[in-house]
Formats: structure tokens, C-alpha cells, sequence
């Protein structure tokens, strides 16, 4: 990518379309700056609704069944996305999807802040994943032409990383900040400034880029991907979803549930047809056909489900049964990201010694422990003693995880796919995280529901005690949490054993110069 041309006008206060190597770019750095800035504001919006989701199910009337929309939403069109938006970022214009990427995610920022029912909330998170799928491939696009210098590009992408990594931890305490001191509709609108200061700094500083050749879309993969993905989702919602008496109104056997997941199941098994028969397709399917990176793939997809389906439970336990403040929630998960950032840190430096395989099913096994020490929790856990080695434990393994994931995902891939090979990482991350959240939901729901239904005191011929109610309540919610902890740990370590039994890769097929550093 050492070349890159435009073929459209040059405007009039822009930077001119580059056709030449952009390494001596001078304003290269500062165009790193506004494209962090950016990227931050989607890394933030992926934790920072997490903290005000209380306070937004409160004011919206969010059932316990939709609620984890909030989450899903987002990463569903996120993740489903991402490919297709590498694709218009290459072809249309890496600068231009940028800047149009920034401008959406903005609007559906405000249009989230001024959520008037459930629908718009969830609506609006979609809309954010959708701008998002278009600003971060395009991000990531900008810097690979702006940074072609081995070390550079190695720094530049230390800084995006950095993003990614402190942008999760940040995103707790600013949402429990601004939920705490403002209000929830702050998490989203804190959106719109960020995204004006970008824009007005990206048009005349940010270079226009494109690729040629062969710049048709598969816009048949995508929908097929993306509407199979959701109905999935769709369907592990309906399974829990309760009336207003805490029945289950579906479960797992109802017509309803498995006519959504079987016809999830069939458009997705279209997908994988016409990927195999288009000639330009969304997901070259022999960038996942090679074992190792398929290997990969497959253990992010069950990472992304384990981690983030499970660690969604966290913050709702710190307010709806500790009952912390935002902020306090937000503070108290936060050793999540300190046992991330740690462990990164050190498998970096052991990626090359030891190779990727190790650490990653290290990894894997260490943060399934984690989430194993999760289940002890209760109405009235100690945090210092009970959740909060949990969490660094938790960290830790999957930061062990991230670092060598980005490195064996480009493991033999011809350099034609690499865009696709890196995007998938980004994706299975996502799409499990959607999977994930709403099986888990699932499973906590019916577990609560059970428990409930199982607990219930006598009345002795009148209404139950409020206060005895109350009290059911939290155990049914802690058992909830619990034995979506259970899952979620075992999601984790079948994750382990996928990376145990395919991957291959030795140290001597990890990249030494840093290149895919930003895959992790």
C-alpha cells in the first residue's frame, strides 16, 4: 500500500489527493491525533452506555429481555459491517468515509440522546454501529498509507492500540461520570462535540486516499450476513423474554424462538454460498479456510462472546444489587482494563520467545478462572476480597489473548487479503459480542425466572411481604448473573481448546516489525 491515488479533485483548502508514497506527508502526525480522537469516540461509546443502562431502562422502560439491545445494536451492525465498510472506505475514499463515518455516528449519537421509548434507544445504537462499521476500517486504512515507515507505523499503531485499550477503561468512568453528575442522555450527546472537532480538523488536514481495480461491493454478502445475524440475535431475545408476571412467554422450544434461529441459520448458510460462488465476495472464504487462521477466528468469535456477554452483568450487579452510584460502578470495573493492559504488556514481550499459541490458550484458560471466580458472588459480596481479583484475574487473560489474536490472524495470508484477513479479527469480536450478550441475557433471564418461580414465600391467604419480594428479587438477579458467569467461562475455555487443537503458528511466523500490532 505504498501508493495510493484519488482520481477525483483537488478542493480548495484540502490537502491534494495522494498518488505518491505518503511518508514524507508532513502533517502525517497530526492527522494521527484527529484520527485517534475519533476512533476514541467509538471505543468509548462501547463501554460508556454499559454504566448508564440502569438509568436508561429506568427512564425508557426497557424490559430485562430487551435491555441487552443496548449493547447489541451497536455491536451487531458494528461488527456485521466491518467488512463491507473496509470496502467503501478503499473505494469510495478513505478520507470521505471517514468524514461521512464521523458525521453519522454523530447524528445517531443525538438522536440516542433524545430517545423517547426503547425503540428510538435501540435505533439509534444501530445507526451508531453502522457509522461506526464506516469510520473505524476507514481509520485504520488512513494510517497504513499515512505511516509506511516500518517504525513509524509501529509507533503510530502503538498509539491506536493505546485508543483501544485506555478508550474501554475511560469509557466506564466518563459514563458513570456523566450519569451521575448530568444525566444518561450525556453518555451519547458527549458524542456531537468530539465528532465537530474532528470534522473541522480532518477536511484540511487529512490526506484523500483510494485503491483501484476491481471496486464492485458485495452488497448480496452483507445483507445476507447482517439480517442472519440478527434474527439469531432476535431469537436468543425471544427465548427470554418474560410477561408481566415473570412467565416465560417463548423459551428455547417455541415455534416463535426456533423459526428465528432456524432461518437465521439458512440465510447464513446462503452467505457462505454466495461468498463461495461471487467474484468479488465480502469474505474471501479462503482467508478463514487456512487452519490456523480459522483457528483464530473462531476463538475471537468465542473471546468476544465469553468476555463481553458476561462482563455486560457486571455493572447492571454493582447498581441494581450493591447498589453503586454510576460513577462507583464505573470505578469498580475498572480492573478489568488494568489486568488487560498488563498482560498485553507482558505477552508482547514473550510473543517472540515463546510464540502466539501458548499465551493465547494461556490466556483463554486464565480469564475462564476469572470468570469462574465471578460465580462466587452474592447479595452483599465484599468487592476488595471477592470481585475484584476476580476482574484483574479476568483482565489479565484476555489481555494474554488480544496480543498474539492480531499476529496469527495475518499468519500466511496472501497480501491481496490482508484488509479482509485483519477485518475479520474486528468482526468476530463483534458478532460474538452480539451473540454473546443476547444468549447470555438468555440464560440469566431464565435462570432469574426459575429461581424466582422456585423461591416464591407463602402468603398465608394474603398478598406477599414487599420487603420479603424485594429480597427474592436480588437472589433471583445474583443467580441470574451467576449462571451466566457459568456460560460465559465455558465459552472462554472452549475458546482455549479451539486455539490448542488449530492454531499452528510458531514464533518464527509472528511479525517482527509491528505491522499488525493494531490487530490485538
Amino acid at each position: 500500500m505504498s501508493h495510493v491515488s484519488t482520481g477525483g479533485k483537488h478542493e480548495a483548502g484540502a490537502p491534494a489527493a495522494v498518488s505518491t508514497p505518503l511518508h514524507a506527508y508532513p502533517k502525517r502526525w497530526f492527522a494521527l491525533a484527529i484520527i485517534a480522537a475519533a476512533q476514541l469516540m467509538v471505543v468509548l461509546d462501547a463501554t460508556v452506555v454499559n454504566v448508564a443502562l440502569p438509568h436508561a431502562k429506568a427512564d425508557l422502560g426497557i424490559s430485562d429481555s430487551n435491555q441487552q439491545w443496548v449493547v447489541t445494536a451497536y455491536t451487531l451492525t458494528f461488527g456485521g459491517l466491518l467488512l463491507l465498510g473496509g470496502r467503501i472506505a478503499d473505494y469510495w475514499g478513505r478520507k470521505r468515509t471517514f468524514v461521512v463515518g464521523i458525521i453519522g455516528f454523530a447524528l445517531a449519537s443525538a438522536l440516542g440522546g433524545a430517545a423517547w421509548n426503547d425503540t428510538s434507544l435501540f435505533l439509534a445504537r444501530g445507526l451508531q454501529g453502522v457509522f461506526g462499521a464506516l469510520l473505524a476500517p476507514a481509520s485504520l486504512a488512513l494510517l497504513s498509507v499515512l505511516f509506511v515507515d516500518p517504525r513509524e507505523r509501529a509507533r503510530a499503531f502503538g498509539v491506536y492500540g493505546a485508543i483501544a485499550g485506555g478508550g474501554a477503561a475511560l469509557g466506564l468512568v466518563l459514563g458513570g461520570l456523566l450519569t451521575e453528575y448530568a444525566n444518561w442522555r450525556w453518555c451519547l450527546l458527549v458524542n456531537i462535540p468530539v465528532a465537530l472537532i474532528a470534522i473541522a480538523l480532518a477536511v484540511p488536514v487529512v490526506p484523500e486516499s483510494k485503491a483501484h481495480g476491481n471496486t464492485r461491493y458485495d452488497i448480496p454478502g452483507a445483507v445476507l450476513a447482517t439480517l442472519g445475524l440478527s434474527l439469531l440475535v432476535f431469537g436468543f431475545t425471544k427465548a427470554g423474554e418474560t410477561d408481566a408476571q415473570m412467565n416465560l412467554k417463548y423459551g428455547w422450544g417455541s415455534p416463535v424462538t426456533l423459526g428465528l434461529v432456524g432461518a437465521a441459520l439458512v440465510l447464513l448458510a446462503l452467505f457462505v454460498v454466495v461468498e463461495a460462488r461471487i467474484r468479488n465476495p465480502l469474505l474471501p472464504l479462503r482467508v478463514i479456510a487456512q487452519r490456523t487462521r480459522g483457528g483464530a477466528y473462531l476463538s475471537s468469535t468465542l473471546i468476544g462472546a465469553g468476555f463481553i456477554g458476561a462482563i455486560f452483568f457486571v455493572t447492571l450487579y454493582f447498581q441494581l444489587v450493591l447498589g453503586y452510584t454510576p460513577l462507583k460502578s464505573g470505578v469498580h470495573s475498572l480492573p478489568v482494563s488494568i489486568g488487560v493492559v498488563t498482560a498485553a504488556g507482558l505477552a508482547s514481550g514473550l510473543l517472540p520467545r515463546l510464540g502466539p499459541k501458548p499465551i493465547m490458550a494461556f490466556g483463554g484458560v486464565v480469564a475462564a478462572v476469572g470468570m469462574v471466580l465471578m460465580t462466587r458472588i452474592g447479595v452483599d459480596t465484599p468487592y476488595a476480597t471477592t470481585v475484584l481479583p476476580a476482574l484483574l484475574i479476568l483482565g489479565f487473560g484476555l489481555g494474554c489473548t488480544f496480543v498474539p489474536l492480531g499476529n496469527i490472524a495475518l499468519v500466511g495470508v496472501d497480501p491481496h487479503d490482508a484488509g479482509a484477513a485483519s477485518a475479520v479479527v474486528n468482526a468476530s469480536q463483534q458478532v460474538g459480542g452480539s451473540l454473546g450478550t443476547a444468549l447470555l441475557n438468555t440464560v440469566a433471564i431464565t435462570a432469574a425466572t426459575a429461581y424466582g418461580r422456585d423461591h416464591l414465600p407463602a402468603s398465608a391467604g394474603g398478598p406477599p411481604d414487599p420487603a420479603a419480594l424485594k429480597a427474592l428479587q436480588a437472589h433471583a438477579m445474583v443467580h441470574g448473573y451467576v449462571t451466566a458467569f457459568w456460560w460465559g467461562s465455558a465459552l472462554l475455555v472452549l475458546a482455549a481448546i479451539v486455539v490448542f487443537v488449530f492454531v499452528k503458528a510458531s514464533k518464527t511466523d509472528v511479525a517482527a516489525d509491528g505491522a499488525a500490532v493494531h490487530l490485538g
